[in-house]
């Protein structure tokens, strides 16, 4: 359902309610969508829906990196500027 924010104001108790019911409420500005009304119900589940896909967005990522690791055999990071320095432990 689409009502104008101005009607909404009159009839915000009954907009919740069929919102509550389940039934999607949007709010127009000078005609154009401005706002939804959703049940508390449709935004949680809405919510976990998203919860879901980021989730399994980090877990593909995570996917990859393991398929795929950064460690190629080259020097550990710990040990990376060795080179700078002689036996002495004094620069090179």
């Amino acid at each position: 359902m689409e009502i104008p924010v101005g009607e909404a104001q009159r009839q915000l108790a009954a907009l919740i309610e069929r919102a509550r019911a389940g039934e999607e409420v949007v709010l127009l500005q000078n005609g154009a969508p401005a706002a939804r009304l959703v049940g508390v119900a449709d935004r949680d589940a809405a919510q976990e829906a998203a919860r879901r896909r980021r989730n399994a967005s980090i877990d593909e990522v995570l996917a990859g990196f393991r398929a795929h690791p950064v460690n190629d055999g080259g020097p550990d990071a710990a040990r990376s500027q060795d080179w700078l320095y002689g036996e002495d432990g004094l620069p090179g």
